[in-house]
C-alpha cells in the first residue's frame, strides 16, 4: 500500500470532515477513517474536485496510507472513546508517529496518554479547537500542546488551515504535555463567564426595562460595531431577531431557561481551586447554570418571594452604561482566565506562552473580541505579567468603565435582577485593588478556634494567641 497522504482523521462527524476538507483545500492529501460508510462517502462527495480526499472504513488502511512521520487526529467524544481509539491504533503505529486528540478531553487524562505513548516513541498531542463546525471548515482557532520538536511536522498543516487575525494564523504551540487542552479548558471557562454576563445584561434590558427583542437585536448589533465587537455579541444579535417557525413568536422566548453544559467550565473552577487562583466570575457562571436547572423550585419560590419588578427605566444612558459594564466584565473574565494560565504555567511547568494564547484567540474562536487587542500590548511590555489589572492601559480601560458597572449593579439589585457574574467581576476588581482586605479577621478566627496561627504586619514570624476561650463549641 502506497503512503501518499499527508494527514489522517479518525472520526468523520461534521467537525472531523470539515477540518479534513479544510486541509485538502490547502493542498494536503487528506484521508479519513470512520466505521460508518455513509460518512466516508459524504466526505468524498463534499470535497472540491481538485483536492485529494479519501474516506476509508478500516483503521489500518488510513494509517498505512500516511507519509512518515505519520500525522493523524482523532475527533471523538472525550473519555473512553479516546482510549479505545488509541488501543486500536497502536498495532499500526511506529516510533515518531504523531497522534492528536482534537476533542475536549480533560487535561489530566491527556497528560497520562502523553506519558503512556511517549514510552512507545509515539508523540501524543492534546489540541483544543474552537470555532465550531463552520470554524473547522473555514478556519478554526487551535491550541496544540505536546512535544515541541514533533510540533514542527504539524505546524505547516495547522497554520495553513487556521483562522487568521490579520496575516497571523490563530494556532501556536501552547507548551509541552497537556498544555493545549489546559489552555482550551480555560478558554471554555472564560466563555462561560462571557455568556453569563451577556445573559445578565439581556435580563436587565428585557425583564428589567421591558424592551422588545427587536430593540435588543438593534442594540446588540450596534454594540458589535464598537468596543464590544465579538463573536458572542454578534450571535446574540442574531438570536434576538430569529422567529420560531412553529409559533411565529421570537424563538428566544420559547426556549426553556435551563442551561446545559459539557463540564469544561466546572473543570476550570475545580482546577483553579487546586492551584489556587481566584476566578470568581467563571465560578459564578458555572453556578448560574447549575441554579437554572432547578426550574420547578424557582417557580415555587417566585410565588413566595416575587420576581423581578421590571422597574428599570429604559434610557440611552442605560444602554451606554450596559455597554461599558459588559466591556468591564469581559476584561475581568479574560484577566481571571489569563491569571490562571500564568500561574499554571509555573506551577504545572507547562511554559504556556501567554502572548501566543491571546493571538490564537483573536479569530476563529468563540471568545474572540476586539478587547483582545488591548491585551497583546500588555504582554509584549511584560511577558510574565501575573494579572492584566497590573497593566497601565488595562487599568485605564477599567477605570473609565468602573462607574457604569457600579450604577448598573445598583439598579439591578433594586429591581431584583441577579447579576452573579458581573457582580463577582466587580467584587474581584474591588478585592484585587484593596491594599488591605478584611481577611486579617479570618486569620484571627482560625487561630481562635483551631490554633492555625497568623503572621503580623509589624515583624517577621508565625504567631499564636490564647484567646481566652471559655468553651470550644
Amino acid at each position: 500500500m502506497e503512503a501518499n497522504f499527508d494527514f489522517g482523521m479518525i472520526g468523520l462527524g461534521v467537525m472531523g470532515s470539515n477540518l479534513l476538507l479544510n486541509m485538502a483545500d490547502h493542498g494536503f492529501a487528506a484521508i479519513g477513517f470512520d466505521l460508518k460508510q455513509e460518512r466516508c462517502q459524504a466526505l468524498e462527495a463534499a470535497a472540491n474536485p481538485d483536492t485529494v480526499v479519501k474516506g476509508v472504513g478500516t483503521m489500518a488502511e488510513m494509517v498505512l496510507s500516511l507519509k512518515k512521520p505519520r500525522k493523524m487526529m482523532m475527533l471523538v467524544p472525550a473519555g473512553k472513546a479516546v482510549d479505545a481509539v488509541i488501543e486500536s491504533l497502536l498495532p499500526y503505529l511506529e516510533e515518531g508517529d504523531i497522534v492528536i486528540d482534537g476533542g475536549n478531553s480533560f487535561y489530566r487524562d491527556t497528560l497520562e496518554r502523553v506519558h503512556r505513548l511517549q514510552d512507545k516513541g509515539i508523540h501524543f498531542f492534546g489540541m483544543g479547537i474552537s470555532g465550531g463546525e463552520l470554524g473547522a471548515r473555514l478556519g478554526p482557532s487551535m491550541m496544540p500542546g505536546g512535544d515541541q520538536e514533533a510540533y514542527q511536522y504539524l505546524k505547516p498543516i495547522l497554520e495553513s488551515v487556521a483562522a487568521k487575525a490579520g496575516d497571523t494564523p490563530c494556532v501556536a504551540y501552547m507548551g509541552h504535555g497537556a498544555a493545549g487542552h489546559y489552555v482550551k479548558m480555560v478558554h471554555n471557562g472564560i466563555e462561560y463567564a462571557m455568556m453569563q454576563m451577556i445573559s445578565e445584561v439581556y435580563d436587565v434590558l428585557h425583564r428589567g426595562a421591558g424592551i422588545s427583542n427587536e430593540q435588543l437585536h438593534h442594540i446588540f448589533q450596534h454594540w458589535n460595531e464598537g468596543q464590544l465587537q465579538s463573536f458572542l455579541i454578534h450571535i446574540s444579535a442574531d438570536v434576538f431577531k430569529t422567529k420560531d417557525a412553529e409559533t411565529n413568536h421570537f424563538l428566544v422566548d420559547m426556549i426553556l431557561d435551563q442551561a446545559g453544559s459539557k463540564g469544561t467550565g466546572k473543570w476550570t473552577s475545580q482546577e483553579a481551586l487546586d492551584l489556587p487562583v481566584a476566578i470568581p466570575s467563571i465560578d459564578a457562571a458555572v453556578a448560574a447554570r447549575n441554579l437554572s436547572v432547578y426550574k420547578e423550585q424557582r417557580v415555587k419560590a417566585a410565588k413566595v418571594y416575587g420576581s423581578a419588578t421590571g422597574k428599570i427605566e429604559f434610557t440611552n444612558e442605560l444602554v451606554t452604561a450596559l455597554e461599558n459594564t459588559l466591556a468591564f466584565g469581559f476584561a475581568i473574565a479574560y484577566a481571571q482566565g489569563l491569571s490562571m494560565l500564568a500561574k499554571a504555567s509555573v506551577e504545572l511547568k507547562m511554559n504556556i506562552p501567554l502572548p501566543s494564547v491571546i493571538q490564537v484567540w483573536k479569530a476563529g474562536c468563540i471568545i474572540r473580541s476586539a478587547l483582545l487587542g488591548n491585551f497583546t500590548a500588555a504582554f509584549e511590555k511584560e511577558p510574565q505579567l501575573p494579572n492584566l489589572l497590573l497593566d497601565k492601559d488595562i487599568a485605564d480601560l477599567l477605570k473609565n468603565r468602573e462607574e457604569s458597572i457600579r450604577e448598573v449593579i445598583a439598579q439591578a439589585i433594586k429591581a431584583k435582577i441577579p447579576l452573579s457574574a458581573l457582580g463577582s467581576a466587580l467584587a474581584y476588581f474591588d478585592s484585587y485593588v484593596s491594599e488591605r482586605m478584611s481577611t486579617n479577621l479570618i486569620q484571627a478566627q482560625r487561630d481562635y478556634f483551631g490554633a492555625h496561627t497568623y503572621q503580623r504586619i509589624d515583624r517577621e514570624g508565625v504567631f499564636h494567641t490564647e484567646w481566652n476561650v471559655e468553651n470550644d463549641e
